[in-house]
């Protein structure tokens, strides 16, 4: 299985400073760190703010991406799964507190998808069937959100490419996803609204 790559996008937030919760400025800070390249610093700082709002399950949502995409880069298997063991954790307190969120479920298939990049003769039997069971129950439960969509059907187009099977069809489901990109709206300014620039690229590359 081919490694995939997400492509994070973060948005700048404009709070004013009045208006700002304890929370908000947290969380405002650790979005900053991510977008000067500081996403250890980053994830950290959701960290400490998840144990100082334990009811948030954002801060952990965030901490476990931010060190889920950086899995993809580690090389050597004791430092992924101390990596992945720490995601899976962050992902495990994220869910206590919001169960069946399609955002998470996406983030739990893509720590998966990271042990399959790693080596997929030994993790592909392992993994594979649980992220397209994740992604099926994400998409059961909202059909609508563009990053189920996209990572649902980036998944699936690399499981057909790699049984040699057309790929022209989850081409098309990119529009689609790119479609719910455009529409959509997040909860709120901290919620996730990352994926559309991943969904352009994919589009451009079914093109060529």
């Amino acid at each position: 299985m081919k490694k995939v790559l997400l492509i994070l996008s973060f948005i700048c937030f404009a709070f004013t400073v009045n208006a700002q919760t304890k929370f908000e400025k947290g969380m405002q800070k650790a979005f900053k760190l991510v977008e000067e390249g500081k996403s250890a610093a980053a994830a950290n700082l959701f960290e400490r703010i998840s144990e100082a709002a334990p009811k948030e399950w954002l801060p952990s949502y965030y901490a476990a991406q931010l060190n889920i995409m950086n899995g993809f880069a580690i090389k050597d298997k004791s430092k992924l799964t101390q990596q992945l063991d720490k995601a899976q954790k962050q992902l495990d307190h994220a869910t206590s507190i919001s169960p069946n969120n399609p955002e998470i479920m996406v983030m739990q298939a893509m720590l998966y998808t990271v042990w399959v990049a790693f080596d997929g003769a030994t993790y592909g039997m392992k993994y594979g069937a649980k992220v397209a069971e994740i992604y099926a129950k994400a998409y059961a439960i909202d059909k609508n959100n563009p990053r189920v969509l996209l990572c649902k059907n980036e998944w699936d187009m690399g499981s057909a490419r790699y049984f040699g099977k057309d790929t022209a069809p989850y081409c098309e489901a990119f529009n689609t996803a790119l479609e719910k990109f455009e529409t959509f709206k997040p909860e709120s300014a901290l919620h996730p609204s990352w994926g559309k620039d991943r969904v352009e690229y994919l589009i451009a590359e079914c093109k060529k």
